[in-house]
């Protein structure tokens, strides 16, 4: 098994949804994330969301949506990259930015952490990263 750092690419900035983040809600990342811009479904137990990505990391993705669910909430996502096979993942919702009735949020949405990824999942997952690093620069924190 690869420890994260152990092959992937290098880390300059910003990245996806860990732990201490959720625990402390720094904006400290661990894994630098991509901007991108792909339509996900997002079905919940009693919520299906047709939303899209705003950016990427092998942890998770942030859900550009003015109606986010509920932090904890399990979520199904299904997406597909650019000439990628279609993706059908568990997430859980990590933390929400709001959308905010005066207009100071011009990013409304959520943050899903990927759960319970199989080892080939996760090989799919960070193939498409990489392949995104090699063209990109990662995404910072502002």
């Amino acid at each position: 098994m690869m420890s994260k750092d152990e092959g992937s690419p290098p880390r300059v900035g910003g990245a996806g949804i860990d732990d201490a983040e959720v625990e402390s809600g720094s904006e400290r990342r661990e894994y630098d994330r991509y901007e991108v811009e792909w339509s996900v479904d997002c079905v919940a137990s009693d919520t299906f969301l047709y939303a899209s990505i705003a950016n990427i990391s092998e942890m998770g993705i942030f859900v550009r949506t003015t109606e986010p669910l509920a932090v904890g909430k399990p979520v199904r996502l299904a997406f597909a990259p650019p000439g990628c096979e279609a993706f059908k993942l568990q997430g859980e919702v990590a933390w929400v930015n709001p959308l905010r009735a005066n207009g100071d949020n011009p990013n409304p949405g959520m943050g899903v952490r990927f759960v319970s990824l199989t080892p080939d999942e996760r090989e799919r997952l960070v193939a498409v990263i990489r392949a995104i690093a090699y063209v990109r620069e990662p995404t910072r924190p502002d």
